[in-house]
This record gives C-alpha cells, structure tokens and sequence, in this order.
C-alpha cells in the first residue's frame, strides 16, 4: 500500500510540475495549445506538449530515483559499518569504484528474502547500490562481490542516463502520435468541425497511447537486456569471469526475484523468467543465456 500511495503521489507532484513549465514555455514561446484558430493541429504546440511530458516526466524520474528506490525499497543506507558484513560491503563497493573509476557511491541494504541488487541515480556522482539481505545471506563473498561489480558496471556505463533518454524519446513520440490520430478521428471520421476536441479525441488518445506505450516497452526492454549482457561483461572484468557466473548460476535457484518498482526493476541483478511474448517485455535476458554469453568471452 505504502509503494502505490508513494507512486500515485510522485506522479501527481510531477503532472502539476510540467503542466507549471508547459504555461510558462507557451506563454514565452507565444505557442497557443495544440489547435490552431480554425480547429487544425498546431504541430508546434502539440510537439512542444509531447517533448515537455515525454522528456520531463522521465528526466524528474531520473532525478527522483535515488530518493525514490530509498522509500520504495526501504533501503537503509550505511554511514558507519555496524557489522563485519557491511565493513566488507563498504570495502568492496569502493575498491569496484576505484577500479572502475568512478566515485564512491553510497552503499545500502534492504530487507528481502529474496536475492537481489539494484543501482540507482540520476549521475555517476550520485548514484546508489543496494542489495537485498537475501544476497548477503545467501550468496558467498565472491559471488556479492560479482553482483556489486555488475551494479558498479551499470553506473559506470550510465545506463540510467541512457535509459532515461530512451524512454524520454519513445514517450514524446506515443504522445504526439496519439494526439495526430486523434484529431483524424475527431475531424475526418467523426467529422467534427470548429475549435475543441469531443469525445471521441480523447477516448482515441487514452486508446491509442496504451496501444503505442505497449508496442514501445518492446524497444524499451530489448535495450535493457542488451545493457544487462554489457554489465555482466562489465563485472567479468572486474572481477572474473568465473565469479560472475557462479553468481548468475546460484540465482538459478532462486525462484521468484524481488518484486521492485519500475525503473529500480530494470536495474535490479535477477529480472525472473519469461518465454513467448513474455520474453518481449522482460527487462533481463535469461539467466542461461547471460551465463552461456559469459562463458563465450575471451
């Protein structure tokens, strides 16, 4: 309850934020709504809607993540080591950063039975890496160690920033293509005439862009699975090759991974199981299939 009621709020803080920059944005630009006077698109207006919601809804995502993943997850970030197994974890985190170059990230742990790992943040200066206490507790140190390297390899890789721009583009286009259909149906099917929009352009809308966000996640998720190979790679590296297989290979066992919001989904170790059309939407490609990608590596 307390993830919808945090998710519902979030979206709702950012819808009035944009519309706020959207009013400004017209009202410097002199750009008038999505019509013009006698009742046709305005290419200008309806683009600038699309790109201030599909890039601004994302960008805030981004930039809320960390907080976000914090609440959400119930990540409770370690300041001070209170234990061996956090000393360890801090002493890890920052060897991989070093390695990889890049500053040291803040470090947390969540609980959950469940073996996972997530990295999160709108920068590679503010990013976090967490892990579920089911990883700690269930995997030996070399295989944690993959893991955060894995994690590391995404920052280093600014796969968030990337993401973020993908679907920013993917967004504007679902809400300018939706809206172009709409005003076909509005005034060539339904034959409407005058300034305004009735019913039938804005069911139009509300329909086509559920059917354009679905066909879109297809490219959405295909660029997280080919991230996720990358970041496997990325953790060979760093580590060896074979630790990160035993890693991927003991999350085999695993039979169901962390159930985790939205983006912090997309950047989690372990994205669970799919076939057929599934397979489409998974955010992680099998886990057979980035073990044998492993074992081809030279």
């Amino acid at each position: 309850m307390k993830r919808i009621l945090l998710f519902l709020g979030t979206n709702i803080a950012i819808m009035v934020v944009l519309s706020v920059v959207l009013s400004v944005i017209m009202a410097v630009t002199g750009i008038h709504g999505i019509q013009t006077q006698n009742g046709s698109i305005n290419f200008a207006g309806l683009l600038l809607l699309a790109a201030v919601f599909g890039f601004g809804g994302s960008f805030i995502s981004l930039l809320m993540s960390k907080w976000m993943a914090k609440m959400s997850m119930g990540v409770q970030v370690i300041d001070q080591p209170r234990s061996q197994s956090e000393a360890w974890l801090m002493e890890t985190v920052q060897r991989l950063s070093r390695q990889a170059g890049l500053p040291m990230p803040e470090v947390g742990v969540f609980d959950s039975p469940q073996m996972n790992a997530f990295a999160t943040g709108a920068t590679k200066k503010s990013s976090l890496v967490a892990v579920s206490t089911g990883l700690l507790h269930g995997m030996s140190r070399d295989e944690v160690e993959a893991v955060l390297a894995h994690e590391i390899s995404h920052v280093a890789n600014g796969d968030m920033v990337t993401l973020t721009l993908i679907q920013g583009v993917i967004n504007t286009f679902v809400i300018f293509i939706a809206r172009i259909v709409g005003h076909i149906v509005d005034r060539v099917v339904l034959k409407r005439e005058g300034s305004g929009y009735g019913i039938g352009y804005y069911v139009t809308v509300f329909v086509t862009e559920i059917f354009l966000a679905i066909l879109a996640s297809v490219i959405v998720m295909w660029f997280s699975r080919k991230r996720e190979f990358r970041a496997d790679a990325g953790s060979a590296n760093l580590v060896g090759r074979g630790k990160m297989i035993a890693a991927l290979r003991r999350l085999q066992a695993e039979y169901e991974p962390e159930d985790m919001p939205g983006q912090l989904a997309a950047f989690g170790i372990n994205g669970g199981k799919g076939s057929g059309l599934r397979r489409l939407f998974m955010s992680h490609p099998p886990l057979e299939e980035r073990i044998a990608a492993l074992e081809a590596m030279r």
